[in-house]
């Protein structure tokens, strides 16, 4: 019995030995998944990006802007000269929070009465808002403390927060429109990717190769399926969010489905491209989720951006989930238009079509 279960464990270690590409994967897998959760899973924020509005001027509110930046939470990114500059900041997403202070702050503070300062947080994010939040109250409770202890006339600083977008800050609000975006990138990419393959492994390929279907028709007739297939769990999901859920819709329905198929053409071709360099559908699979974790884990889906260190906030930025994610999350819950999402559609576009030609180059050569 032994000899023969020996047998059989020598020919399957031959055969994973035989085959690198899967080998290097399987390998590679568990090293990405701990770099990830090592350094992107965690929710310690760190230079959140605020906006300034400052209609004071004064050397005390260039101190009260200091004490803000001294918390480490955030970075004073720029000064606004009005609210409507603060409102766009705010609605393309370049700010995460605004500190307004009035105009009669610094008399205020040296005459020691009590002033009120404005801090807009963008809600989007529960987990950013709550942490956002609280930092806030605490510098203006900080700042009340040192002019009472004697530093500076008595008197006491109220951070009045406003939270916009998602006043309620429900987590609902913000992972559905989450799980939109996964949802197209997970089909998009993981099913089409074992599309071409199978028909390799089933044998039939070389039976369509000698049809006079182009190589052009065989990829479109494989991928419109799938986009028809996504396409309707996009919307499935979007109605329960809708209806079930109540998340708040306040944009452009029809722009956020021209956007999803935006980006459903680079996910589509990534999967073809991992179809054609890859010779089985187990390693199809394989390499499909090595794409699909960082862009989980790297894109804003359960993680923070501003609370990963600077390299992978970097690295983010090659993840087209992350692009997705915010037009999805703005168009929802934010109502905002194309001006507004202006380089996040520029970042599609790019990635759509780089994938699409290394695919059709690929997909062609692998046919010759």
């Amino acid at each position: 019995m032994w000899v023969r279960t020996l047998s059989v464990m020598r020919k399957e270690l031959l055969h994973i030995i035989r085959d690198p590409r899967t080998l290097i994967l399987v390998f590679l897998i568990p090293i990405v998944q701990l770099v990830l959760l090592g350094y992107a899973a965690t929710t310690d924020l760190e230079d959140v990006r605020t906006a300034v509005l400052d209609s004071d001027r004064s050397a005390q509110s260039r101190d009260l802007m200091a004490a803000f930046e001294a918390t480490g939470y955030f970075v004073m990114t720029q000064q606004v000269p009005d609210a409507e500059t603060m409102a766009a900041l705010l609605d393309g997403g370049d700010v995460r929070a605004a500190l307004v202070i009035p105009a009669d702050y610094g008399r205020k503070v040296s005459a020691g009465q009590g002033v009120e300062v404005g801090f807009i947080i963008d809600g989007s994010d529960p987990t950013v808002a709550n942490s956002v939040l609280a930092a806030a109250i605490q510098v203006g409770q900080a700042q009340s403390q040192l002019r009472a202890g004697g530093a500076l006339p008595a008197g006491r600083t109220e951070v009045r927060p406003t939270v916009w977008y998602n006043p309620g800050l429900e987590s609902d609000n913000f992972m559905i429109p989450a799980l939109m975006g996964m949802i197209l990138q997970f089909l998009g990419t993981l099913v089409t990717s074992m599309a071409i393959v199978r028909e390799r492994e089933q044998g039939t390929i070389e039976q369509i190769i000698v049809t006079p279907i182009r190589p052009g028709e065989l990829v479109l007739g494989k991928t419109v399926p799938y986009l028809i297939l996504t396409f309707v769990d996009f919307l499935e999901v979007l109605l329960i969010g809708m209806f079930w859920f109540k998340v708040p819709v306040h944009g452009d329905l029809g722009l956020l489905l021209l956007l999803s198929g935006l980006f459903l053409v680079g996910t589509l071709s990534t999967g073809i491209l991992i179809s054609t360099i890859s010779n089985t559908q187990q390693e199809a699979m394989l390499a499909s989720f090595l794409i699909l974790m960082p862009s989980i884990f790297l894109s804003g889906f359960f993680f923070p951006l501003e609370a990963m260190p600077a390299p992978l906030r970097i690295l983010s930025h090659a993840i087209p989930l992350r692009y997705m994610l915010i037009i999805i999350r703005s168009v929802i819950l934010k109502g905002v238009g194309v001006i507004s999402l202006r380089d996040e559609i520029i970042a599609l576009l790019i990635f759509s079509v780089v994938m699409l030609v290394l695919a059709s180059r690929r997909f062609r050569k692998r046919l010759e």
